[in-house]
């Protein structure tokens, strides 16, 4: 079941990123659907079933009422990639609550906490991707914590709810979900372990 839910929410998601609009035209990641694939199937494979379920009915009652959650993502992230355009979108977004920005807060802050983990075990898989905080943001780096709340700030309060329910699940056992993600996509890419990918791109 939860492999089913993961295939539908990469499918309707892959249906609204080719409706994002960048500046400047289409983007090139736009026509990869193989990497969007690995990148987002990847991303949900440390969730639990119910946040998988809830996440997918928020992406079909957005679509439903014509609106885009990958758009407003990105727009989100702009914030702190592109201050500047950002104000000029702001008054697009829907306003987000204080409880909303401090369960987003609490979430991060595990993530990261899991993302220097894996910085230090697998230091030269964590070279090629993202850069781990907001501090390294540019107008064409988007770091791992400002993608996350972005994409946070889009859930619904029941998928946020659920999904920082499955985070403190995960950190009460000492699991790292940030290692699951970064297993999943490196299976993807061919490689039997964490470690055999971490020599190869040494």
């Amino acid at each position: 079941m939860k492999e089913e839910f993961i295939s539908k929410i990469v499918e309707l998601e892959w249906k609204l990123f080719q409706n994002v609009a960048c500046i400047g035209g289409k983007a090139a990641c736009q026509n990869n659907h193989k990497t969007f694939t690995i990148m987002r199937s990847s991303q949900t494979t440390a969730w639990s079933e119910a946040a998988l379920a809830s996440y997918l009915e928020d992406l079909s009652a957005a679509k439903a009422h014509g609106k885009n959650l990958l758009t407003e993502k990105y727009a989100r992230m702009m914030e702190f990639t592109s201050p500047e355009e950002y104000k000029s979108i702001q008054h697009h977004l829907p306003p987000l609550k204080k409880e909303t920005v401090a369960l987003i807060d609490k979430i991060t802050a595990i993530n990261m906490a899991w993302t220097q983990e894996l910085n230090a075990k697998f230091p030269h898989i964590r070279k090629h991707g993202r850069p781990a905080t907001s501090t390294d943001d540019a107008a064409h780096i988007t770091s791992l914590e400002t993608y996350l709340r972005g994409e946070l700030a889009t859930y619904s309060p029941r998928t946020l709810a659920l999904y920082y329910q499955n985070v403190l699940e995960q950190k009460a056992q000492n699991i790292n979900g940030a290692q699951i993600v970064l297993e999943a996509m490196m299976q993807q890419y061919g490689f039997k372990s964490l470690s055999e990918a971490d020599k190869a791109l040494s």
